[in-house]
């Protein structure tokens, strides 16, 4: 029961669009963490002020590349949208208010454009589920 309601998504063809964006940007983000750490994994968590940056740059690329690789192949679609919203919105409060404070909104506008996309693609994601070329299409006509 939970389950299917975890895979419902819609007959829609198109959202394998949305998904190959979503999922190919996380999961290259998620691999350049551990490949380039000094600027895109603990360090940049280091730069921004987070505490424990060697964790959180190993525990949001792991997320990233998992949830990224779910979403590519469209299995449990809305569940791994979920940590990729929660990133995302981090990412904006942490790294964008300091742009905005310091450099004005279109400063910031311009600067956080990809995480908007992210972000709503993954809250689409959320809402819509898989789409018709989904693993989790197969699998919820396999239970009906």
């Amino acid at each position: 029961m939970i389950l299917s309601r975890i895979i419902k998504t819609d007959l829609s063809k198109t959202t394998v669009l949305i998904r190959l964006m979503v999922g190919m940007v996380f999961l290259s983000e998620g691999i350049q963490k551990f490949l380039f750490p000094a600027i895109r994994g603990a360090g940049r968590f280091e730069k921004i002020g987070l505490t424990s940056p060697e964790f959180l740059g190993s525990f949001v690329g792991t997320f990233e590349i998992a949830c990224g690789i779910l979403i590519l192949i469209g299995l449990l679609t809305r569940l791994a949208s979920i940590p990729l919203i929660i990133i995302m919105l981090v990412a904006i409060a942490t790294t964008k208010s300091e742009v905005l404070a310091e450099k004005g909104f279109w400063e910031m506008m311009h600067g956080s454009r990809t995480d908007w996309a992210m972000l709503l693609g993954s809250i689409f994601l959320l809402i819509k589920g898989g789409g018709l070329w989904s693993v989790d299409k197969t699998v919820a006509k396999n239970e009906a």
